[in-house]
């Protein structure tokens, strides 16, 4: 792990956030290569990593992205809460306005009840598209906390930033596999399905180095931006991953899954920031 650290250590900040997320990325495509091994999907163990993913980015929130936020915030008291509650609040809404206006389809739910602008797209699209919309968040927070360790903001640091990359990595898996089992079981190809399932990641990549650059460039926005990328992300998990995780009532599953997937999180995140 140390040499990991130090590698990232050693390269620009915009690049570290571009290697992490490509890591995030290969995790998912390694869930969406189940496909290949497995002919349909267990409702049980698919709720159980639901909950698992949202309990990972509920724990990212708060000790990798909010805590942070708070801490680097100027003034005492209420005052050096103001970036935090900014910050969440447009983060929030922004996924909000995304939901609205992004055409998308959640996980075992039927065409007719795709949100979004109304549009003729093929259901294996919006499939896709609902999950990229949980990683555009993610993509976004790993690039923000690389440009805060280069800066040397305190509570930002680059074995926070790699412990976030770490976490979000382990809840692309089950994200992946739950893009591609699905379209599977429609009927589509095995590799049509793998391709679908990975490519739901490919915006974190373009999400973090957006971050990464948006920080190194208005040094300011740091506090605002961590907890922009929280609101996002608890937004995200309200709105559909916990909904979503609930739907084939195995609610003690899913719900260990999410206590599981906040322990992890929480144990990686402070036990190598």
């Amino acid at each position: 792990m140390d040499s990991i650290i130090e590698y990232f250590e050693s390269i620009d900040p915009i690049s570290a956030a571009f290697y992490a997320t490509l890591f995030t990325w290969g995790l998912t495509g390694l869930g969406a290569s189940l496909v290949f091994f497995f002919k349909g999907m267990n409702r049980k163990l698919f709720d159980g990593m639901l909950g698992f993913t949202g309990g990972v980015m509920v724990a990212a929130s708060f000790w990798s992205l909010l805590a942070p936020g708070i801490e680097m915030s100027n003034g005492e008291g209420f005052e050096k809460t103001i970036p935090a509650i900014v910050g969440f609040g447009f983060g929030a809404l922004f996924i909000f306005v995304l939901d609205k206006i992004l055409p998308h389809l959640h996980i075992n739910f039927r065409k007719s009840e795709a949100e979004g602008i109304k549009t003729p797209w093929h259901r294996s699209v919006l499939l896709t598209l609902a999950i990229t919309m949980h990683n555009i968040p993610e993509g976004l927070a790993i690039g923000v906390l690389f440009g805060g360790a280069a800066m040397g903001f305190d509570g930002a640091s680059i074995t926070g930033a790699v412990a976030l990359a770490m976490g979000i990595g382990l809840q692309n898996f089950p994200e992946g596999f739950a893009v591609a089992m699905p379209l599977r079981g429609q009927g589509m190809s095995r590799w049509k399905s793998f391709n679908f399932g990975h490519l739901s990641a490919a915006v974190e990549p373009l999400a973090a180095i957006l971050g990464a650059w948006a920080v190194l460039t208005f040094e300011p926005i740091l506090p605002y931006a961590l907890c922009f990328a929280a609101g996002a992300m608890i937004f995200v998990v309200v709105e559909e991953v916990v909904p979503e995780s609930q739907r084939g009532n195995n609610t003690d599953i899913a719900t260990l899954g999410f206590i599981g997937g906040f322990m992890v999180m929480m144990t990686l995140d402070v036990g190598l920031g």
